[in-house]
């Protein structure tokens, strides 16, 4: 029980600092961008964002995993940290710089020639970002989770004056004092483009307020260490670059596979329209989005200080259950109350939120990954997570090839929700094999069996007001809940008292 409670209690701290801003950028930026861009300009922001996710995972290439598992290991601790920094800062400063150089063919290739600046932008953001990732992973590693929730809030909450500052104040204040000196800092055409860089001022911030933790490493690779980390993270990389082709292929490929009808003039501008429906769309699965990630920063080192527990497994097996119950309660929230959640959204988004389901039964999947992922990560058998995540890769590519050409958006939702089946599949068999964890299978298939049960209820059952609607969605929500308290109850009882 103590482990398992300081889990929980370590997930809530990072909760400061993922669903906080989390929460603020889906409280005040999404209905802001919504509202304030059309849809084919918040379709740029959702592909740019698109390739930043692939990038950052090639730019750290599996070193905050690696770190940790190092860490532990390694007596010099010190060491495994200014390996894995300057490794970081090698490869980041590389990378803007190669942007740099040769930002006009890059900007052709990604049809943003006309904004060759955006791409630069966001070039900037990766890379110091993929570099801060190993600062991050030290405060994780020492459980400094309120500092590390601090400077997550100071980003987010930076970002999102910026934003302010630039596309509403700005302009606004011009047209009264054209004369004033925000002539040389806003300038209409560029657009969009301040919420990139308002996004790279808020990551500069961050740079600086975690120059305490930067400067306790020492610019050197260990050379005998080199060897060692790369032969453990080499497959790592290829999970994450795996795991983000099935995370963004959908929004990368979108443009290239989308069927345009023969009556739309301008093709680009209707693929941007439906991108930006997409990711609007998408967003409203952030509620589940940011309890995996939350979970992910306490659980990844919670599991490698747990390992060598004698009832580990027992341990790793009552998180999955409980893991699931808490993403199955997320799910129905939105589902149920999807009337309340739409309002985050502009009008004219709101034409997709039918994949909103499919999206977040997706991402429960891949938070079940996750979990499952924690037997090669101990057994030092990261090459089948590689393995697992390129079959998921083959199966998203080909999928989004085939759904998305007839069925647009919602194609490439369900392409995402398969490719996560068939990870979770493969995954879970070998762990059987190699990593035996005694997963309450008949508990996990029983909620989920209840939670779908309650959502299709919902959409069945039609109700003939709103009123009516709600007070029968409530009853279905405190039914689920009340059901899982029955099976649950001297567990929760215990860790209550």
């Amino acid at each position: 029980m103590k482990p398992l409670k300081s889990l929980v209690e370590q997930t809530m701290i990072y909760g400061l600092g993922t669903i906080v801003p989390r929460l603020l950028n889906y409280l005040l930026l999404t209905p802001f961008y919504t509202r304030i861009f059309i849809t084919s300009e918040y379709g740029i922001i959702t592909e740019l964002y698109a390739y930043s996710a692939f990038l950052f995972v090639l730019l750290t290439y599996g070193m905050e995993t690696t770190y940790f598992r190092f860490a532990e290991n390694e007596q010099n601790k010190s060491r495994v940290y200014s390996t894995s920094i300057t490794m970081l800062l090698s490869s980041s400063s590389l990378f803007i710089l190669l942007v740099f150089l040769f930002l006009s063919p890059v900007s052709e290739w990604l049809r943003y020639s006309e904004h060759p600046e955006y791409i630069l932008i966001m070039a900037s953001i990766i890379g110091i970002d993929a570099f801060l990732a190993i600062p991050f992973s030290y405060l994780r590693l020492q459980r400094k989770a309120f500092r590390f929730a601090i400077i997550k809030i100071i980003n987010i909450a930076i970002n999102i004056l910026f934003n302010f500052f630039f596309l509403i104040f700005c302009p606004k204040f011009l047209e009264s004092h054209p004369d004033s000196f925000i002539q040389y800092i806003y300038f209409k055409d560029f657009g969009v483009g301040y919420a990139f860089l308002s996004n790279l001022i808020a990551t500069i911030a961050t740079l600086i307020l975690l120059l305490p933790e930067i400067f306790k490493a020492k610019l050197k690779i260990d050379l005998n260490l080199l060897g060692k980390i790369v032969s453990y993270s080499f497959p790592l990389l290829i999970v994450g670059l795996a795991g983000m082709i099935n995370e963004v292929s959908d929004k990368l490929l979108f443009k290239y596979l989308v069927s345009v009808p023969e009556n739309i003039k301008n093709d680009h501008i209707y693929i941007l329209d439906q991108l930006g429906i997409y990711g609007a769309n998408y967003k409203l699965a952030v509620l589940m989005t940011i309890f995996i990630q939350m979970f992910r920063y306490a659980a990844e080192p919670f599991f490698f200080s747990h390992a060598k527990d004698k009832n580990s497994k027992e341990l790793y097996a009552m998180i999955m259950k409980y893991f699931v119950v808490f993403c199955l309660t997320i799910f129905l929230m939105v589902t149920l109350f999807i009337d309340v959640f739409k309002h985050f959204i502009d009008v004219e988004y709101r034409v997709g939120l039918h994949i909103v389901p499919v999206v977040l039964f997706s991402n429960l999947l891949l938070g079940v990954l996750f979990n499952l992922s924690v037997w090669y990560k101990l057994t030092d058998k990261t090459r089948f997570g590689a393995i697992i995540a390129i079959t998921g890769g083959i199966v998203t590519i080909s999928l989004n090839i085939i759904l998305v050409p007839p069925y647009g958006y919602t194609g490439a939702a369900w392409a995402h929700f398969f490719c996560n089946l068939t990870m979770v599949s493969i995954s879970y068999y070998l762990s059987r094999k190699f990593f035996k964890i005694p997963y309450n299978m008949k508990m996990i298939f029983l909620y989920i069996s209840l939670a779908l049960l309650v959502f299709f209820i919902n959409r069945i059952i039609p109700a003939s007001t709103q009123i009516a609607q709600l007070v029968l969605n409530f009853f279905l929500f405190a039914t689920f809940i009340s059901i899982v308290f029955i099976f649950e109850r001297k567990f929760i009882i215990k860790s209550i008292t």
